[in-house]
Parts: C-alpha cells; sequence; structure tokens
C-alpha cells in the first residue's frame, strides 16, 4: 500500500502576461509517494473543477523526460530538487509530509506569463528558425558511414544534441540567458560536417535573435549546467563563444 504525505501548495496563479499574479495556498492532504509531481497537480485540478475554480494552468506532453513543456520552478529550483530530472519525472516521494511547495512558472522577460505557470517559449524556436537546421540535397538517404567522423566528436553532437528546450537554463540565470540552450543547438551542428557549410552564418544568426529576443549574456556562475535535466555542459557555450568571434572575424563588410 502506497505511502501518503500531506502538503500545502503555494502556487502563483496569473491569468495573463497583462494581469498582476499572485500566490495561492491550496491543501493536499493524502497525496500518494508513488505519484509524479504532475500526477499529484493533475489531481489538484480534478477537485478545482469538480469546486466550479479555475484549475492551474501549466505544460505537459509526453511526460517521460523528452519533450520540455514540463516547466515549472519548484521551492526555488528549476524542475524542482532532483538533478537530472524533469518536473514529470520528479516524484512526491521526495518531499516531506507537512511540507508547503513553493510552484512559480519561469522569470524572464523573454518567457512572457501566458496563464498561471504556462509561459510563451516562442524565443527559442525563434533562435532555431535562425540557423538551427542544415540544408541538404532531398533523395535517398546518405549511407550512415559515407562521411567519416571520429567518435570523439559523434559523442560530443550526440549529448548537445540531448538539449530538450525546456527553458531550465535561463529560469536559473541570474541573467535569464539562453546561452546553454543555444550554445548546444550550434554544437550539434558545428561539431558534424553536415552543419559547416552554413557554419558562420548560423551562429551570427542565431546570436542576434538571441538577443534581440531580451536573452542576457553568460557570466559563467555555472546555474544553467546545474539546473538542465539533460545535464548538458557549458563547454558548449566556450565552443558558441568561438564560433562567434571566428564568423564575426570573417565575415564579409
Amino acid at each position: 500500500m502506497a505511502e501518503t504525505i500531506n502538503l500545502k501548495l503555494k502556487i502563483w496563479r496569473q491569468k495573463n502576461s497583462k494581469s498582476q499574479g499572485k500566490f495561492e495556498m491550496y491543501d493536499m492532504p493524502g497525496v500518494s509517494t508513488h505519484m509524479s509531481f504532475l500526477e499529484m497537480m493533475d489531481v489538484l485540478n480534478d477537485r478545482l473543477i469538480r469546486e466550479g475554480k479555475d484549475p492551474v494552468a501549466f505544460d505537459h506532453d509526453c511526460r517521460e523526460g523528452i519533450c520540455g513543456m514540463c516547466s515549472m520552478y519548484i521551492n526555488g529550483r528549476a524542475h524542482g530538487p532532483m538533478k537530472a530530472t524533469t518536473t514529470c519525472q520528479l516524484h512526491m516521494r521526495h518531499f516531506e509530509n507537512g511540507e508547503t511547495i513553493t510552484i512559480e512558472p519561469w522569470r524572464a522577460a523573454s518567457f512572457p506569463v501566458i496563464k498561471d505557470l504556462t509561459v510563451d517559449r516562442t524565443a527559442f524556436d525563434k533562435i532555431i528558425q535562425a540557423g538551427g537546421f542544415i540544408s541538404v540535397n532531398t533523395g535517398s538517404a546518405q549511407d550512415g558511414n559515407a562521411i567519416p567522423i571520429a567518435k570523439v566528436k559523434s559523442d560530443e553532437a550526440f549529448d548537445a544534441a540531448a538539449c530538450i528546450g525546456c527553458g531550465a537554463c535561463v529560469a536559473a540565470c541570474k541573467n535569464a540567458s539562453a546561452m546553454l540552450f543555444m550554445s548546444a543547438k550550434v554544437s550539434q551542428l558545428a561539431l558534424l560536417p553536415q552543419g559547416h557549410p552554413e557554419r558562420n552564418d548560423r551562429v551570427l544568426k542565431m546570436v542576434q535573435t538571441h538577443d534581440d529576443a531580451g536573452f542576457g549574456n553568460c557570466t559563467n556562475t555555472g546555474a544553467c549546467e546545474a539546473e538542465c535535466p539533460k545535464e548538458i555542459s557549458i563547454s558548449h557555450i566556450a565552443r558558441l563563444n568561438r564560433e562567434y568571434l571566428m564568423a564575426f572575424l570573417t565575415k564579409e563588410a
């Protein structure tokens, strides 16, 4: 039989991006420790609906730690207290009986609140649209071994590609910088030969879009790496800086 705990939830409620939000308290008795955090939120919303109240809006999709939608700031940390864990993978056994859990949306000007815990991450999409792609000829798939790639390079590119674009790096950064996200996207393409033809244009356009969206700059505190659920390394930010400098110095006037 599952153990249960009693909790209090301190949740940020905000009607839209133009409204002034506030915290509201909710009692959550008898929460099963086998529940995921999102399942606990589902139980709360079911109760609010039965009571004729507005449910708490929050993002979710795959609930398997893949999509990056479950963006919640829990007790002062992006995705909660567990390392390398998304909110949907966080379970209630990691909280204490009688605990008050504070739940907020990502706090960044570039991620305006849509409602409650849901934020607009369109800025990430714009960065990807600016250069996070390669141009290839259509036709039959190329043989997997046609272009030799050193294993250390392919492994590093794969690690960068693990970024799910959740925005935890932005939420954790004191400057609300998206440098970790952007550097992961730049790295995964810069490390592979397929990404080389557009290498310089890519990094210049993505950095410009990043800055235009209002994200801050990196000051190397490492908070982004510490809170990233996929443990993306800040070494990719160093590569991004090198890529940008090389592109800037060699671009045509």
